[in-house]
């Protein structure tokens, strides 16, 4: 059975506006030459981040006077197809829901033949990070995530 969000990134494919490209390295497979399956968090963590820098959003975040910080709330992968050593791959993200201070971001991996290897999705949530509160989005934030 497919998790409910894949329909959802699978039928969505021209949503997705921004992707960024990863090589397989050596260290990231297993003895059999496949992708590890923990590796695919590695790349969604950096698609994640560079989606989010050309928002204009985490371009001051490790700069002391700035407020707010994002955390990864929730991350999850689904596999459809076997990855391997020195495949190239095109990872995309997509905001596909904005709350007050979260945002859920979708992702989807695509080999060289054009074809979906995993997706995922995950909440990340904005937070003060003196109080370790939520923090909400401004309007300028909110209309930087619906650009994309």
């Amino acid at each position: 059975m497919k998790a409910s969000y894949m329909e959802d990134t699978l039928n969505k494919v021209s949503e997705f506006k921004f992707s960024v490209g990863v090589q397989v390295r050596f260290s990231e497979t297993d003895m059999f030459g496949h992708l590890n399956n923990t590796v695919t968090f590695t790349y969604f963590e950096f698609a994640r981040i560079e989606y989010l820098k050309s928002l204009g959003l985490m371009t001051n975040w490790q700069q002391e006077e700035v407020q707010n910080i994002l955390v990864v709330a929730d991350l999850q992968c689904d596999y459809l197809k076997q990855v391997f050593f020195d495949e190239k791959l095109e990872i995309y993200v997509r905001t596909a829901r904005i709350g007050t201070s979260s945002i859920d971001l979708h992702y989807l991996a695509k080999n060289e033949k054009d074809e979906p290897v995993f997706t995922g999705r995950g909440t990340v949530v904005q937070i003060n990070r003196h109080s370790g509160k939520g923090a909400a989005w401004t309007e300028d934030e909110k209309q930087l995530l619906h650009g994309k």
